[in-house]
């Protein structure tokens, strides 16, 4: 990883208290889910948007979420911290997608669709996975606001789009060219440098080679999100291509066909 981006990393902003205290909460075996309720409650603009994302069409559920702790009951504490930690997260960072083609509407659908997807998946046979899966889900992504400054600034995004097209819109590999690290690495060290914890670190760093993350549950995880980001487009697209070569990942992880089609059907 290039000094400009570990610089970058490092000038970040420590993560608002309410982060801290939900990690604090979630991380303590003997908290429950009405402590962390508690905690996102304070904080009326959280609650705000932990509520907008619950009710997205993307989770399919037919009657409205109209509180944190009704959303908790309905997801679970794992992936409502997965809520609350992308909308804090995404506020501590100004955005700036132009390489990518991305608008921050455009942004924000791509990280719902890969949590939706992963959600929706994983829920059914790896729901023990859940508590680092949500938050990997919605939070992987987060580095290519890093390297979208990294290309702005050294006037490299005609290079980087150029590399985009040539690699038919595989993200990670036209980052590798231009500025020598992939979102997963750069998403991975960020949370590295808010002191995340080790395993949410760990499979997100392992997004694009879930056999080298270092437990058995990580590396299930890291498979998941391998086939996720396969399926979806850095542009939120999803290809027959993206499919097939995602069915070929489930394969070799062997993970469920039948749940990843089951929650693919209800994103498309």
């Amino acid at each position: 990883m290039t000094e400009e981006i570990l610089k970058r990393i490092k000038q970040l902003p420590p993560l608002p208290e309410t982060a801290m205290k939900i990690e604090e909460v979630y991380q303590n075996p003997n908290s429950n889910f009405q402590d962390m309720v508690k905690i996102i409650e304070k904080d009326p603009l959280l609650t705000a948007d932990i509520l907008k994302a619950a009710n997205s069409p993307l989770y399919g559920f037919s009657r409205e979420i109209n509180s944190v702790s009704q959303a908790v009951g309905l997801f679970g504490m794992g992936t409502v911290r997965g809520f609350a930690l992308a909308s804090i997260v995404k506020k501590s960072f100004s955005l700036d997608l132009s390489p990518y083609g991305l608008s921050d509407v455009a942004f924000a659908e791509l990280t719902k669709k890969e949590h939706a997807l992963t959600t929706a998946w994983s829920l059914k046979k790896e729901n023990r996975l859940m508590g680092v899966l949500s938050p990997a889900a919605f939070l992987i992504e987060i580095g290519k606001v890093i390297i979208a400054q990294v290309i702005l600034a050294e006037k490299k995004t005609e290079e980087f789009q150029d590399a985009l097209e040539e690699l038919n819109g595989d993200a990670d590999a036209a980052e590798m060219e231009i500025v020598g690290a992939t979102t997963p690495e750069v998403s991975a060290k960020i949370f590295e440098h808010w002191r995340f914890e080790d395993n949410l670190v760990d499979v997100i760093a392992h997004a694009s080679t879930p056999m080298e993350a270092k437990n058995e549950d990580n590396k299930r995880a890291a498979a998941i999100l391998h086939v996720v980001r396969t399926t979806i487009s850095y542009n939120g697209q999803i290809l027959e291509e993206n499919i097939q070569k995602a069915k070929e990942l489930i394969a070799e992880y062997g993970l469920n066909e039948e749940a990843y089609e089951d929650a693919l059907e209800g994103l498309r």
